[in-house]
């Protein structure tokens, strides 16, 4: 046991009664220093108390000898795939770990890492940044970040959704009015964000235009009113498409694109879904009060087979579901079964075990296990064995199966 290392990517078999030492014993032991290894308890001496025992204990199955060669490599298989996945998951905890340095802009991957170095750059530097990205990338994100980075982080972060702004209020939102000061205004000496720019009107673009070319704001008195702030502009895609449909101004284009900043989506950065989703757990787990929620193999299927078009905004939403309890079912093969399908199991394989020993003799195999034949007889309907199937066996078992005492 002492060979067992934290990442040993097998499972473990073990007899309950050995020479030198128990079987639960091994079990304590290995549990001890590695709680998420399965561990597979067999016995020829076995019985449900102790069955029930074992499993409490944490014992992945329990198998009662004799049992079939495809019962053991089915039990061993599952626990093979369970092992895979919780080393998985283990995997890409310590990689979440690792890369909360970089938050709140998560990823390991070559684009991300430049993305985080593009960004601290600029912060730096006082010019407009126009950041290009599909639904859910994190465009306000990157926002935040070059405010949050550079000198005016003392100062507001003024946040627009321009395809969220009415038309007929648009203008007085925006530049103000006798009455109040726009929200151009409550960015002076911060940062102005302007998510979905390409959605604002003509004839707004042209009034934002004196702002980005001036740093001026018009006011009711017609003297204009000096402001300083660094505009972030946002859109999904490439603004030249709406420069040529006539959606957008050109002039307004040129202004806000001295700098431009794509941020790849999640499709384009596979290798960073696992660490993202595993944060997004544990940030759910918390929120919630929850513990963390096995990974499966249903999980795992839908992180790499999905395209992600919702991007890091939908992972997010998964996680939280997978959180609550409201993702994949995890209903698979390979899922290790609950306490009373394990239970199941194991009495089915002692019912037949004890069937076989008899040829298929109901009586005799009642007497052997200490139960009313009634009793028997309605566990064999419950799971659907027919005695019958096991007067012939030792004669046709021999070419098709091997049973272990």
């Amino acid at each position: 046991m002492a060979s067992l290392k934290p990442d040993y990517d097998g499972v473990v078999v073990t007899d309950i009664r050995m020479p030198r030492v128990d079987g639960h014993s091994v079990l304590n032991s290995i549990l001890a220093r590695d709680p998420e290894l399965p561990v597979i308890l067999m016995t020829g001496q076995g019985d449900i108390a102790m069955a029930v025992s074992a499993l409490k204990q944490g014992a992945f199955d329990f198998i009662a000898k004799p049992f079939a060669t495809d019962h053991m490599m089915a039990a061993i298989h599952r626990a093979l795939e369970t092992r895979r996945l919780g080393l998985e998951s283990r995997r890409l905890r310590k990689m979440a770990t690792r890369a909360e340095e970089n938050l709140p802009l998560l990823g390991e991957t070559p684009a991300m890492v430049r993305l985080r170095e593009t960004i601290r750059q600029l912060a730096s530097v006082n010019v407009d940044v126009l950041v290009e990205g599909e639904t859910g990338t994190g465009k306000e994100l990157v926002a935040r970040l070059l405010h949050r980075w550079s000198t005016r982080r003392a100062r507001n972060f003024v946040a627009i959704d321009c395809a969220a702004l009415p038309d007929a209020i648009a203008a007085d939102t925006l530049f103000g009015d006798r009455f109040q000061r726009g929200r151009i205004m409550e960015a002076d000496r911060g940062t102005l964000f302007l998510d979905e720019i390409d959605s604002m009107s003509p004839a707004l673009q042209g009034k934002l235009l004196r702002v980005v070319e001036e740093r001026e704001l018009p006011t009711t008195s017609g003297e204009p009113r000096a402001v300083d702030l660094r505009i972030v502009a946002a859109a999904k895609d490439h603004l030249t498409g709406a420069v040529e449909s006539g959606r957008f101004r050109a002039d307004l284009l040129y202004r806000l694109d001295a700098v431009r900043i794509r941020i790849p989506p999640l499709r384009e950065r596979r290798a960073d879904i696992g660490l993202l989703f595993s944060h997004f757990v544990g940030e759910a787990a918390r929120q919630f009060g929850r513990t963390r929620p096995a990974f499966t193999a249903a999980i795992e299927a839908r992180l790499i087979s999905d395209d992600w078009s919702g991007n890091v905004r939908e992972l997010r939403n998964f996680a939280m579901q997978v959180t609550l309890g409201l993702g994949p079912s995890g209903n698979v093969e390979h899922q290790q079964p609950s306490l009373s399908e394990q239970m199941d199991r194991f009495e089915i394989g002692v019912i037949e075990a004890a069937l076989r020993r008899a040829r298929g003799d109901v009586g005799d195999a009642a007497e052997a296990l200490d139960l009313p034949r009634r009793s028997l007889y309605a566990r064999l309907q419950r799971y659907g064995i027919d005695g019958a199937d096991f007067r012939n066996r030792s004669s046709t078992a021999k070419g098709n199966r091997r049973d272990f005492t």
